[in-house]
């Protein structure tokens, strides 16, 4: 049996609903979906921090000069 639930949403509503959500909680929401629907997306988290973690990454100082 399943327990999801169904429903039609407007993708404007959605649009609008993630306009009024402050800063924060946008960029949460944002990743929290890229990384539902992107294996890539973790994929590149991953890689990245085992980047960092071995040292291979260079400051802004480094890259920029600043």
């Amino acid at each position: 049996m399943s327990t999801a639930l169904k429903m039609e949403v407007d993708p404007q509503e959605i649009i609008e609903a993630v306009k009024k959500m402050k800063k924060q909680d946008r960029e949460e929401f944002l990743e929290d979906l890229l990384s539902a629907t992107c294996p890539e997306y973790l994929t590149s988290i991953r890689e990245a921090r085992a980047e960092y973690t071995a040292g291979q990454t260079k400051s802004h100082k480094d890259v920029f000069g600043q």
